[in-house]
Formats: structure tokens, C-alpha cells, sequence
């Protein structure tokens, strides 16, 4: 009989933790089945794969200000995701859900809150309203800490590159048609990045208010 039947064991604990390689696998191992037993089924699942009623793909010019959003990187102040809390939905409204984001590539959530969450902004304020507090936050907000964005008001929209934007957002699922793709030079022409900016900020959380 073995005096230490644990030691014979191709992976007994000593074995385990003493190897730092082995340790490294099987928890990389672990984590890629609990990651997949958890993400997989919400690729089937109707309420996190299809839009809730009132979800519409950007339009062009709403497009172009979220590309703006994303290179100003606006997102590293404001989430875009209300979470199932009283002090929250008080404050911001309906609490967010996934519906509302099948047509979102990359997602904006996120809990960084620099400034106030921003997923049901969209018709809260005035164009103009908007406009200002881009321009200079602090005219508006005197204690905010926003940089002021001025320079898009003088800045054209790069109208030849949304088709080809629309085009790859069409290979992910967003139901953008070829009249819309052929128009979107055109919708976008002569408009600055200013008032794409806002078309968007306008467009945020309007489904479910």
C-alpha cells in the first residue's frame, strides 16, 4: 500500500502549487469555461440580440458625431449605461438595457462618471444648449471641469469616409441599406462636427424615456 497515495496523483495539490506554469493553465483554463458557460448563451438570447422598439441605426450625420465622441474620447468621463438602481434611474431615468445597443459597435457602457452618465440625454437639453456647453461647459456648468471642444464648430465632417464606415457596420449587423450607404456623402455635406456632435448626443436613450 502507498504510505502517500497523494503524491502518486498526476495533479495533487504540492504538484499544483509548485508549478507555476501548471497553476498558470489550468487557471487560464478555468476562467475560459466560466467566461463562455456565461457569454455564449446571451448570443441566442432575444432581449440582449434584437433591438427594443424605437432602436434605429445612426443616421449618417448622427454617425459621424458618435465617430467625433469616440475620438475625443468622451467616454473616458461618461458612461453610457444606466444601472437597476433607485439613485440612479431617479436621476437618470429607465435603466438601461441591452436592446437598446445591438446597433452599438463598440459599446459605450462603462461606470466611469467624471461627468454625469449620458445614455438618455438625447432631447434633455436644446441644440443650442448643447452647442454652448461644447463650446464652453463652464458657461453653462461654472464648476465643470470639460475642456472646451470650440474647434468643431469650425471643422468639416469627413463626409467621404462614411460610406465605407457603413459598410463595415452593415457586415456586423446594423441594417443600414444601399440608398442610405449611397446618401450618406451627401446628408453629411457641408456639416460641421459640431452639429454632428450634437445629432448624436440628441440621438442617445430616446426608445426607452
Amino acid at each position: 500500500m502507498n504510505p502517500n497515495p497523494e503524491k502518486s496523483t498526476g495533479f495533487s495539490h504540492e504538484k499544483i502549487e509548485t508549478n507555476n506554469l501548471l497553476m498558470i493553465v489550468l487557471i487560464l483554463l478555468v476562467v475560459a469555461i466560466g467566461g463562455l458557460v456565461e457569454i455564449v448563451p446571451l448570443f441566442f438570447q432575444k432581449s440582449t440580440t434584437e433591438a427594443v422598439q424605437g432602436v434605429k441605426p445612426l443616421t449618417p450625420l448622427q454617425l459621424a458625431g458618435r465617430d467625433v465622441y469616440l475620438r475625443e474620447g468622451c467616454y473616458n468621463c461618461h458612461s453610457q449605461m444606466i444601472r437597476p438602481f433607485r439613485s440612479e434611474t431617479l436621476r437618470y431615468g429607465h435603466y438601461s438595457v441591452a436592446g437598446e445597443f445591438v446597433y452599438d459597435h463598440p459599446f459605450q457602457w462603462g461606470s466611469k462618471r467624471t461627468g454625469p452618465d449620458l445614455h438618455r440625454v438625447g432631447g434633455k437639453y436644446s441644440d443650442e444648449w448643447h452647442r454652448i456647453h461644447l463650446n464652453n461647459p463652464r458657461d453653462l456648468v461654472p464648476e465643470s471641469n470639460m475642456p472646451a471642444y470650440a474647434w468643431l464648430e469650425k471643422t468639416l465632417v469627413d463626409a467621404q469616409a462614411l460610406p465605407n464606415h457603413m459598410r463595415a457596420l452593415r457586415t456586423v449587423g446594423v441594417p443600414y441599406s444601399d440608398e442610405e450607404i449611397a446618401g450618406a456623402t451627401k446628408a453629411v455635406d457641408g456639416k460641421t462636427e459640431m452639429e454632428a456632435t450634437v445629432a448624436y448626443l440628441q440621438s442617445l436613450g430616446l426608445a426607452l424615456k
